[in-house]
């Protein structure tokens, strides 16, 4: 999927600053980056709903030279059915899971988000994707995303709801609720049962 302009715009200016205001020593160079910033942060507000001083706020939070975020999902699934949770944030489903923790492996992380979001135990069997957010059809975000699914095998445990996720369930295939779109999309939940239905397939990337 093509990134809007604007996006593009800003993403690129906000990693020339970080980059700059990490690196340089100069004082002018750093008063010169932060300005570049504030450019950033201002096309960005022209386009959303944040206030300016909201969106420089959001800049400045990331300092260091700007890499990507890892968000890591489950693909658990029972036959025909795979398994979701209902987000609190916007009351829509995704697969299990969320942003990398620092001190945990892949695998790790997604077993973990399994137990806190669902209740059960998962052993993690197969890298079924490596995904940048920004190739596929999400709505537009200044963060740039790689996406890692793994198809997990349950092991133990109750399925239950928690805090995070009010709602948890199995779903057939063609019954999909609606989805959360900002963390996955249909297309990639068709996708998963696709790759978990090969079991000689490699695993999906870009």
């Amino acid at each position: 999927m093509e990134r809007p302009t604007w996006l593009a715009w800003a993403d690129t200016l906000q990693t020339i600053a970080a980059a700059g205001l990490t690196y340089s020593r100069d004082p002018f160079d750093l008063d010169r980056f932060g300005q570049v910033r504030r450019v950033a942060a201002e096309i960005l507000a022209a386009h959303t709903d944040l206030d300016p001083g909201a969106a420089l706020a959001r800049l400045e939070a990331e300092p260091g030279y700007v890499t990507p975020k890892v968000d890591v999902r489950a693909a658990v699934l029972h036959g025909d059915r795979i398994l979701l949770v209902q987000e609190v944030s916007d009351g829509r489903w995704s697969l299990p899971g969320g942003w990398a923790d620092l001190g945990e492996s892949p695998g790790e992380v997604a077993a973990r988000e399994v137990r806190e979001e669902a209740g059960l135990l998962v052993r993690p069997v197969r890298l079924l994707a490596v995904l940048d957010k920004h190739k596929h059809p999400h709505p537009p975000q200044l963060a740039h995303v790689y996406k890692i699914i793994f198809l997990c095998q349950p092991t133990g445990g109750t399925l239950r709801a928690s805090a995070e996720t009010p709602g948890v369930a199995w779903f057939a295939r063609q019954d999909l609720p609606p989805l959360s779109l900002d963390r996955v999309l249909p297309a990639q939940v068709e996708r998963l049962f696709q790759l978990a239905e090969q079991p000689g397939a490699p695993a999906d990337f870009d």
